[in-house]
C-alpha cells in the first residue's frame, strides 16, 4: 500500500512540475518577445524595470501573458504594458498590444 501511495505521489508531482516548467518556458519566450517590442517602440530609451504580470485564459486554447516595463523617456518614467496573446496548441502569436 505504501509503495502505491509513493508511486501515485511521484506521478502527480512529475505531472504538475512538467506543467510548471512548460509555463516557465512560455514566460521566458514571450518575455523576450515583449522586450524586443519595447526596444523597437522606445529605441535608445533605457528600460528601468520589467515585471511579469501573469497569464489569463482567453479561450480554451488561447492565453495572454502580460509584461510591465518601466521605460525612461525624456527624464520621466513611463509604465508600459505589453500583452502577448498566443495559441497554446501551436505556440503561434495571435496579437501583441502595447499600452502606456
Amino acid at each position: 500500500m505504501k509503495k502505491a501511495i509513493v508511486s501515485l505521489s511521484t506521478v502527480f508531482f512529475l505531472m504538475f512540475s512538467s506543467q510548471a516548467f512548460a509555463e516557465q518556458v512560455d514566460y521566458q519566450k514571450f518575455g523576450r518577445i515583449a522586450t524586443a517590442v519595447i526596444k523597437e517602440d522606445y529605441p535608445g530609451q533605457p528600460v528601468k524595470d520589467y515585471k511579469y504580470q501573469g497569464r489569463q485564459k482567453v479561450t480554451a486554447n488561447k492565453v495572454s501573458d502580460a509584461f510591465e516595463f518601466t521605460v525612461q523617456e525624456n527624464n520621466a518614467e513611463k509604465k508600459v504594458v505589453v500583452v502577448v496573446v498566443h495559441d497554446l496548441d501551436n505556440e503561434k502569436i495571435l496579437n501583441i498590444s502595447v499600452k502606456e
